[in-house]
């Protein structure tokens, strides 16, 4: 891929990462927050140090975000079971109704956005989704 096409490529994926970072604005969320609750509810009961190691978050960070989500009540702290020093987070009933109204926005947001493309168009995203998470993850494991 030349130069421009991959310009064009980090243009397009900040402006998806703008729109569905305004749905988790819309659940009083910071992007950080949503993403670290959808960790959580997904992935929980999970420990403070692989959510660390997921988000590439630093452990003051996170310890802020963890805080503000647990004060929200959208997660708890409960002690680990491996290792009683430790604790991990499990998404409560209200973090889970929660991300499911994120998660629902954003599918409704690219839903909406869909409608309006031409079926060509909705058919080469469609077949560009393989090559798309193979960019995604491979952006996750060289953030690290």
């Amino acid at each position: 891929m030349d130069a421009e096409a991959v310009t064009r490529l980090r243009r397009v994926i900040g402006r998806l990462a703008r729109l569905f970072n305004a749905s988790s604005s819309s659940e009083g969320l910071t992007p950080t927050q949503a993403s670290v609750l959808g960790l959580v509810a997904h992935r929980g009961p999970i420990g403070l140090a692989e959510l660390t190691d997921l988000e590439g978050l630093n452990p003051t960070l996170l310890s802020r975000v963890v805080s503000k989500l647990d004060g929200d009540g959208l997660v708890r702290r409960q002690p680990d079971p491996a290792d009683q020093r430790a604790v991990q987070l499990e998404a409560t009933d209200a973090g889970h109704r929660t991300h499911a109204r994120i998660l629902a926005a954003r599918t409704q947001t690219v839903a909406k956005i869909l409608e309006d493309l031409s079926p060509d168009v909705s058919d080469t995203l469609a077949e560009a989704l393989p090559a798309l998470e193979a960019l995604a993850e491979g952006l996750r494991t060289n953030t690290r």
